[in-house]
């Protein structure tokens, strides 16, 4: 039998702990940041709704995604997310 980790992850304005294999943490964490990303996304293109709204968005996009095949696009924003990053820390280090 496998140990599972306790991991506290937040979606929207919500935190829960749950448990988790240790080799799968990091994709956990990653697939939380993408929805997180686009929950911020759709915040700003459909202004007024509540979390709530926001959330079934993304988890609808998110599986849709899934079942299409589209992983692409999953691929594309954790490309995005590093290159910027990366950016990022070049500019801290004056490279």
């Amino acid at each position: 039998m496998q140990t599972l980790i306790a991991i506290n992850i937040g979606i929207g304005d919500r935190t829960y702990r749950i448990k988790v294999a240790p080799e799968d943490e990091e994709q956990v964490r990653k697939t939380i940041k993408i929805i997180n990303d686009k929950i911020i996304e759709f915040k700003t293109e459909f202004a007024g709704k509540d979390m709530q709204d926001y959330v079934s968005m993304v988890l609808l996009w998110y599986a849709t995604q899934l079942q299409s095949g589209k992983s692409t696009v999953l691929e594309k924003n954790l490309t995005e997310a590093l290159a910027k990053m990366e950016g990022q820390l070049n500019k801290t280090l004056g490279l």
